[in-house]
């Protein structure tokens, strides 16, 4: 996929295509290692949280009960169609 988007952002009129896809390449590697890196520091953080909240397991293990239910009813009435 990365290959077949790429070309389209490359000129062989502005210079050398291989520096073209080194920088691009490089500016995608450290904004998607930037963004990574600050989702999983933001859901560590939240979860050490929510993790010394008992009430709240609680709550999310009842949510995860009924979503889970009402799926297992979705699939099951679609199957007798």
């Amino acid at each position: 996929l990365y290959l077949s988007l790429l070309p389209q952002f490359i000129s062989p009129g502005k210079g050398h295509v291989l520096s073209q896809l080194l920088v691009l390449g490089t500016t995608q590697i450290a904004i998607s290692l930037t963004v990574n890196a600050i989702i999983a520091v933001t859901a560590g953080s939240i979860a050490v949280f929510l993790a010394g909240r008992p009430l709240w397991l609680v709550i999310q293990r009842w949510m995860m009960g009924t979503v889970l239910t009402a799926l297992a009813l979705k699939m099951a009435t679609d199957a007798q169609r």
